[in-house]
């Protein structure tokens, strides 16, 4: 996917991105996922974006990030985020930072510059992530004796509705990788998740699932989304096997939602768009005037009906689907 799509959208919007190593490789351990975490949250605050969840596994990582908009931040705040980027700054850093204050108050040449190379990296999902993945890149090869690219590609993004049950869906989705992957049971005992982050009482992680559930428990309300009727596990796998599951949706069976979603759901990492017909449809026409997919007005289509999506629809379908594969 090209950068570029998560320009769709200016202001206060909400995406789905998810970033792969280079050949899928099997590269992150728990030291490395502690760093991305930590990285992920200074770079999101660093930025001007939230965190609503995400889910850190050996060889990608998924990310639900909300775009605040509003006015720009004033130089104070800058400052301030400057300091979360960079806690332990070098003595060059910290001397040459000392003078941008000081030009700051008079809007000196090299305070201008400054300010502007910092507003450039903020306010957008495709400055966040540009930068979070540059910077865990320069610690790994550092770290790990090795060098050349880390990333398989830029990173894939989907345009998720704030107000409805997509939101919900792609939340419990992507805390279920860990899931999915036979690593936990249950999400809440994988440190390297959002919903396990905010089980464990940490505000970033609750302010994330409070904007997608209400401040009115929050937690309750996703367990009962995550942990819906059908969607318990068995000897580490899903309850419901990967050749069953195949099986039910080559015969157009119906599953229970949290069921479905302890399988590889890719209309979330491939539909561009994700939301009601309403809201994937007002899209399109800036969509074609973008030229970002076809000449012809792009349509809102649903995904096939293997649970109750709740009016789910996506901008296309995901592309090489085999049968019985989704």
């Amino acid at each position: 996917m090209r950068m570029a799509r998560v320009k769709v959208l200016e202001g206060v919007a909400v995406y789905h991105c998810i970033s792969r190593t280079v050949n899928g490789e099997r590269l992150f351990d728990d030291a490395a996922k502690e760093v991305l975490r930590r990285q992920l949250w200074q770079v999101a605050d660093f930025c001007g974006v939230e965190i609503l969840t995400y889910a850190l596994l050996s060889n990608h990582f998924h990310v639900l990030v909300r775009t605040v908009g509003g006015e720009l931040p004033s130089d104070e705040e800058l400052i301030r985020r400057y300091a979360v980027l960079y806690p332990r700054p070098t003595k060059y850093q910290s001397a040459r930072l000392e003078v941008i204050k000081s030009q700051l108050a008079t809007n000196g040449p090299e305070a201008v510059e400054w300010r502007q190379r910092q507003l450039a990296q903020m306010g957008d999902v495709s400055g966040f992530m540009k930068l979070l993945k540059q910077r865990f890149s320069i610690w790994f090869n550092r770290s790990h004796g090795r060098f050349g690219t880390l990333w398989a590609e830029r990173f894939k993004s989907v345009l998720v509705e704030s107000k409805s049950g997509a939101l919900r869906t792609v939340a419990a989705y992507i805390d279920l990788n860990p899931v999915r992957a036979g690593l936990v049971d249950d999400p809440k005992n994988y440190r390297f998740c959002g919903y396990a982050e905010a089980v464990a009482g940490k505000e970033k992680a609750m302010r994330g699932l409070a904007f997608i559930f209400g401040p009115k428990d929050c937690l309750t309300r996703y367990r009962r989304l995550l942990f819906g009727s059908g969607a318990g596990k068995k000897d580490g796998k899903a309850s419901l096997e990967e050749a069953d599951f195949r099986q039910v949706i080559a015969t157009h069976g119906v599953l229970p939602l949290s069921s479905v979603l302890r399988h590889r759901v890719r209309y979330f990492s491939d539909g561009v768009i994700l939301g009601s017909a309403a809201f994937v449809q007002g899209f399109s026409a800036k969509i074609k005037r973008q030229n970002w997919i076809r000449k012809r007005e792009p349509t809102p289509k649903p995904i096939p009906p293997v649970t109750d999506w709740g009016g789910l629809t996506t901008l296309r379908g995901a592309r090489g689907v085999a049968p019985g594969d989704f």
